[in-house]
């Protein structure tokens, strides 16, 4: 049996390529011309290959919750609720802010610019509510291990520290360093329930975080 026709492409790399060109430009705002030109391809590969404009960019949400946003997984493992809440943002400070990549959060300029596609924007929307889930669920069973009062809305929790999250990809994208966006993960990890008002200092969070 003859061998299929190789594709003359890396489809990973294509992945990658089209992640950024969607997470710079938005959905609307991209063309299949910005695409092809961008991974050096012809429009049939890249309809052999990844389907139409929409599949693509499925596979560019996928590929960014398993790489930029690839942290709050590895949040997710730490040992303690704070040490979970402190990784995730300060990783998230990190990969707002990584020069590789378009300021911000793909999935937070995603939503604006999904036009009239309603099934694309619920789908971006269940991605970023499934970041608050996961968090919900963590701060529960740290709640169960007797890691955070008995009276802690976890709940409510969980959403602050998510709407921190996203509020800094927002703050990213409009130009906000490194620098700017710990200082603001500092204020945040200070008002840590049951935190003493000597650990309530955004820099003895900061400090906390190094340690």
């Amino acid at each position: 049996m003859a061998a299929g026709r190789p594709r003359s492409f890396d489809a990973d790399k294509a992945i990658d390529i089209a992640m950024n060109v969607f997470w710079r430009k938005g959905y609307t705002g991209t063309s299949m011309a910005d695409l092809t030109d961008a991974m050096g391809i012809n429009a049939p590969s890249l309809y052999a290959a990844f389907g139409n404009k929409e599949s693509l960019f499925r596979r560019a949400m996928q590929r960014y919750a398993e790489g930029p946003a690839g942290f709050m997984v590895v949040s997710m493992a730490q040992p303690t609720a704070l040490g979970v809440v402190t990784h995730m943002l300060r990783a998230a400070a990190a990969s707002h802010t990584d020069p590789r990549y378009p300021a911000g959060c793909f999935m937070v300029q995603s939503e604006s610019t999904c036009g009239d596609s309603v099934p694309l924007r619920r789908e971006i929307i269940r991605q970023r509510n499934g970041g608050e889930a996961l968090l919900h669920k963590r701060l529960k069973r740290a709640q169960a291990d007797g890691d955070l009062s008995a009276d802690t809305d976890v709940r409510a929790l969980a959403r602050y520290f998510v709407t921190v999250m996203y509020g800094m990809a927002v703050q990213a994208a409009n130009g906000a360093g490194r620098k700017d966006l710990d200082e603001v993960v500092s204020f945040a990890l200070s008002q840590w329930p049951g935190l003493t008002s000597a650990s309530k200092s955004p820099a003895a969070s900061k400090s906390k975080a190094r340690g």
